[in-house]
């Protein structure tokens, strides 16, 4: 795989258990996504957060920014989202 350059934005919204997060831009949306987190489209042209387990890249999973957030915290992460 590759390594990605880490950058403030890239640890603010670091994902748990060896996950690499990483925000799409609205102009970089092209397709229509589920969100895993309330199962409702993410619309083409919206930006969101795409998150990929390490071990395995192809489980890859589209995201609202909020809706990652709630699953950071539901998973234990409490730490602050703030700059």
């Amino acid at each position: 795989m590759f390594d990605a350059p880490t950058t403030p934005t890239d640890e603010r919204m670091a994902g748990l258990d060896d996950e690499v997060v990483s925000p799409i831009q609205p102009y970089q949306a092209r397709k229509k996504y589920l969100c895993p987190g309330c199962e409702s489209d993410i619309e083409a042209g919206v930006g969101h957060l795409v998150v990929v387990p390490s071990e395995s890249p192809d489980l890859r999973r589209h995201w609202h920014r909020g809706c990652w957030y709630k699953e950071r915290r539901r998973r234990g992460d409490h730490r602050s989202t703030s700059t």
